[in-house]
């Protein structure tokens, strides 16, 4: 579910020095409330939102098939609070129906196939309790940010606990339609450099409110981002808010 270059536990320790939070922890936190609920993170990763919530009283599951992501998860600060469930979504087989689903990370691009995307979220329908909701986003793919893609502009060093500085920067390595493979670029020193390449998916709009119909969703709300700002063809993500 995340990239699969993060099943390498070196790149996983990296993510989070790699990756801010924000903007998009304050919408999911918003939507779990203040009232306990059973809530999913699905492709939680590293397990940030996750502790986060269940810090809140809610009670968490984290999901993830990610060796590397999860044993960083399960490491942090908090995670004890969290129950930690190794599986991707179309696997997932709990008998927990959750009051929330979240994925978030842009997670939802990694299902390249119709017949990925459908299981997926057939799935997720399936582990909901009566008007849960499920909660995702996804970049919008007519502003094309991965254009911004380019080792001139995200080249950057980081500073990851346990292992020092590493410059990270990204690269494209090929785009066709709505299919981009990327590159993500470590050097953690002079003759030790990682590459990890993955491939997303750019959803239109109207596709994806077609998967979501199909998979049982009636109600869904549309955001242009994580400040709930109205939709629109410039606006950065599609942030969604399924019952």
């Amino acid at each position: 579910m995340p990239c699969p270059i993060y099943t390498d536990p070196r790149l996983a320790a990296c993510y989070d020095a790699a990756n801010s939070p924000e903007p998009f922890y304050a919408h999911y936190l918003a939507l779990a409330g203040d009232a306990p609920k059973t809530v999913l993170d699905m492709g939680c990763g590293t397990g940030r939102l996750a502790v986060a919530l269940a810090e809140r009283g809610h009670r968490v599951t984290g999901a993830d098939p990610s060796a590397g992501m999860m044993q960083v998860a399960r490491s942090r600060p908090g995670a004890g609070r969290v129950r930690w469930i190794d599986s991707d979504a179309r696997s997932l087989a709990l008998e927990t129906r959750f009051d929330l689903i979240v994925m978030t990370g842009n997670v939802f691009q990694v299902f390249l196939h119709d017949e990925e995307i459908c299981a997926t979220l057939r799935a997720l329908r399936r582990h909901l309790a009566h008007g849960g909701q499920l909660a995702f986003e996804t970049r919008n793919p007519l502003v094309e940010e991965w254009r911004g893609w380019r080792p001139d502009l995200t080249r950057e060093t980081i500073d990851v606990p346990g292992v020092g500085a590493v410059e990270v920067h990204y690269d494209i390595a090929e785009a066709d339609g709505a299919f981009v493979t990327y590159e993500t670029h470590y050097r953690f020193g002079p003759d030790d450099v990682a590459v990890g390449r993955d491939t997303l998916r750019f959803v239109r709009q109207e596709e994806l409110a077609a998967f979501l119909a199909e998979a049982g969703f009636t109600d869904v709300t549309w955001f242009g981002d994580w400040d709930r700002s109205p939709l629109t063809e410039s606006s950065p993500e599609f942030v969604v808010v399924a019952r």
